[in-house]
């Protein structure tokens, strides 16, 4: 039998049960941690929203139902996870870059996420990061992990919005093909 996909565990955890969110909270709490800690940088508090995020999925709050149609589960976990992060650096008052739904080069290319299942993926991904020209990296790590809008990348880095855009697309269309070919060389062995 086959282990039963994300979307099925959730709409078990919507009926209360305890062992489907257990099977998820196996599958994503090295993620969801790693990711609110490199948001946050505290370990203690990326515990915590870590925990936060997996209340909110078994108390069916936070970031509305998930969709199937519109997403991986990964992503929307991801996007939960985000949102948390963001309201604990608010408690704290340190200041935060807002998302800008409009500024979201997620619409043009393909997540980072979706490329990011397995802790040898995301470890495989963070090595590719290092390959990139230095200022793709800081457009990626300005983006993705502190959640910098384009327009404040723009205004931070004192550069074109145009610019921005431009090396965060050269960026995901080179990780894309980076891990791609990372792949391929693993399946020749």
């Amino acid at each position: 039998m086959s282990p039963e996909t994300d979307a099925e565990l959730y709409k078990r955890i919507q009926a209360q049960d305890k062992e489907a969110l257990e099977i998820l909270y196996i599958r994503y709490e090295r993620l969801l941690y790693s990711f609110a800690y490199n948001m946050i940088n505290d370990k203690q508090a990326a515990e915590e929203v870590m925990q936060d995020v997996f209340f909110k999925l078994w108390r069916g709050k936070g970031a509305g139902a998930y969709n199937e149609s519109r997403g991986k589960f990964s992503s929307w976990l991801l996007t939960i996870t985000r949102n948390a992060s963001i309201d604990h650096l608010r408690k704290k008052k340190i200041e935060v870059y807002e998302w800008e739904e409009r500024d979201s080069v997620q619409e043009q290319m393909p997540s980072v996420e979706e490329e990011i299942e397995t802790k040898e993926e995301r470890t495989e991904l963070q090595a590719v990061i290092h390959k990139l020209p230095d200022e793709q990296q800081r457009m990626i790590c300005l983006f993705y992990f502190q959640g910098m809008s384009q327009s404040q990348i723009a205004k931070a880095c004192d550069i074109p919005l145009g610019t921005v855009k431009g090396r965060l697309r050269l960026a995901l269309q080179k990780l894309k093909g980076m891990v791609a070919v990372e792949r391929e060389m693993e399946r020749d062995y």
